[in-house]
């Protein structure tokens, strides 16, 4: 049953691919496609999007629809085939507080994409659960379900451990594979990253991941109104795709016409060849934003390969150029000497900007990149494993081997 949900899921992302260029002409803004899902909502609090209405068998829809309505509060669940040219930017946070703003009523929402098993959830004016318990429900729902679980059994298996009393107990999960929460620097004291990380990335990464991830305590303290938000972080999704995807075409473009060299000009050649092939595969995975950077981290090594391979065609001195940071390679180019941090005994040796690398010195948490639940490095992907290609294996032939997510 699984294997069929994720083959129909595959022909539900091939179909809206190609009928994109045909529906080009009747675009929808974000607010109207919102509007569109919460008017489904108030006939059927459960919204399947149309292109997998195939792939999920009546009985899971059904079980999702009981185990919610137990729960004795509304309860709304919007699954949908998120990427980033839909009208949400592939974003479930926006998503998320779109479709709020547009039902306006109280209750539980839960957004999931259609090829995730991560739900993101926000109440309205719910009494009756508390934040604590919301994700301690959704962490032991992603620990109870098998990692090729669909969506739905997820979703229903949080309703399930919601309708029970007390706190659910998480799971333990091995460690290894990812780096310890407690990083600092050598003879120092060690500082644990939080969530609070997260919230750091107002400026950088936008503000809509931060207000999406807070659940509301009460508090008198300013807040920026969730669909500014939003709005504010899928522009600057909009825009790095775009711009990401631009430098993709115009680097094409100069690679082609670049003449085959010999020697080292063809090392410098064939390496911004591969770069600027895994960030195309990258980008053609439907990517997340923090896929979306690392396409971004593989065309800029990409360009300073090709930089190379010219300078020594010409006969010119290669210009030494720095990584990018890191801890979040959208903060750029990094600064000084390489900086060692310290993870449970073991060293590593980082590329970092200047705000990072003074965060560390005041054993404060750097503005990570954020993942789906905290810094992208508690991930396991590519890019948490090697730190955006800066230790371990090369980034190009990993993504070539198919190692974005293991």
């Amino acid at each position: 049953m699984k294997a069929r949900f994720l083959l129909t899921c595959l022909a539900a992302t091939l179909t809206l691919l190609v009928a994109a260029p045909a529906e080009a002409g009747t675009a929808r803004t974000p607010a109207e496609r919102a509007q569109e899902i919460a008017t489904a909502l108030k006939k059927d609090p459960v919204y399947i999007d149309p292109a997998y209405k195939t792939a999920l068998p009546a009985k899971l829809l059904d079980d999702l629809r009981t185990k919610a309505k137990a729960l004795g509060y509304p309860v709304y669940t919007v699954v949908l085939p998120l990427t980033p040219s839909d009208e949400f930017e592939g974003e479930e946070s926006t998503a998320l507080t779109l479709v709020m703003d547009a039902l306006r009523q109280p209750g539980l929402y839960v957004v999931v994409d259609g090829g995730s098993r991560f739900p993101w959830y926000e109440t309205r004016d719910v009494s009756q659960v508390s934040e604590e318990k919301l994700e301690a429900a959704r962490t032991r729902a992603l620990d109870d379900t098998g990692y090729d679980a669909g969506p739905t059994e997820v979703v229903a298996r949080m309703y399930e451990l919601l309708a029970q009393p007390g706190i659910p107990k998480t799971s333990t999960r091995p460690e290894s594979g990812r780096p310890s929460r407690d990083i600092s620097e050598p003879g120092g004291h060690g500082w644990i990253v939080a969530l609070s990380i997260v919230g750091g990335l107002v400026v950088l990464v936008g503000l809509g991941l931060l207000i999406g991830r807070s659940r509301g305590s009460g508090s008198k303290a300013f807040r920026i109104p969730p669909h500014v938000a939003a709005t504010v972080a899928a522009e600057r999704r909009r825009r790095l795709t775009q711009e990401t995807n631009a430098e993709l075409t115009r680097l094409g473009s100069e690679l082609a016409a670049l003449p085959t060299t010999e020697g080292a000009g063809l090392v410098h050649q064939q390496a911004a060849l591969d770069d600027h092939a895994a960030a195309s595969k990258v980008l053609d995975s439907s990517p997340g934003l923090v896929d979306l950077v690392g396409a971004m981290v593989l065309l800029d090594k990409a360009r300073r390969e090709y930089d190379a391979a010219v300078a020594i065609a010409a006969d010119r001195k290669v210009d030494a150029v720095p990584d990018l940071c890191a801890f979040n390679p959208l903060h750029g180019r990094t600064s000084g000497r390489p900086t060692k941090v310290e993870s449970d005994g073991t060293t590593l040796t980082l590329p970092l900007c200047n705000e990072c690398r003074q965060a560390l010195k005041r054993r404060s948490a750097p503005t990570s990149l954020p993942g789906n639940d905290g810094p992208y490095w508690y991930e396991d992907s590519v890019w948490a494993r090697t730190f955006f290609g800066t230790t371990g294996d090369d980034l190009a032939a990993a993504v070539s081997r198919g190692e974005l997510r293991r």
